[in-house]
């Protein structure tokens, strides 16, 4: 019963750390962005083009993978040093794998957008894929002096 306690704590904590990553949407404000002056410029899109956006890693994956990866061996296969051998390399490769999740839950597609503003000038802005733009389009660049999104 300890064994499935642990085995859900772990698990929990792994999921909420996953889902408590900022968006890199055009269209998310955070409440921190909210009621600020932004300037805004006008231009046409030269390109897009699709990119991989990576958030990238908290450790929390890595921990629990190798949490649950001694727990399970180290409980399930032989005893005395058999099972402290079976713990540490249930470890080692829990760990791995609990990397490789949580890598792949942190990257979400995002466009790498080429504007011409009025005044000439060329502005790339990555962002969140959630919005569709295509070359020729009108768009506006809403900057805080920070942060800089293309939205229609």
């Amino acid at each position: 019963m300890k064994k499935f306690v642990a085995l859900s704590l772990v698990t929990s904590v792994a999921l909420l750390s996953a889902c408590a990553s900022p968006s890199n949407s055009g269209s998310v404000y955070r409440a921190s962005q909210t009621q600020n002056e932004q300037s805004v410029r006008m231009g046409v899109v030269e390109s897009v083009r699709e990119v991989m956006i990576e958030k990238g890693q908290s450790g929390v994956g890595t921990a629990a993978g190798a949490a649950l990866g001694g727990i399970a061996a180290g409980s399930n296969i032989g005893g005395g040093n058999g099972a402290v051998a079976a713990g540490i390399v249930g470890a080692i490769a829990g760990g791995l794998i609990g990397q490789k999740v949580e890598g792949n839950m942190n990257q979400k597609r995002g466009l790498e957008i080429t504007v011409r503003l009025d005044s000439g000038e060329m502005k790339a802005i990555v962002q969140e894929a959630d919005e569709f733009f295509r070359a020729g389009e009108r768009v506006r660049l809403l900057s805080n002096g920070r942060t800089t999104r293309v939205t229609h």
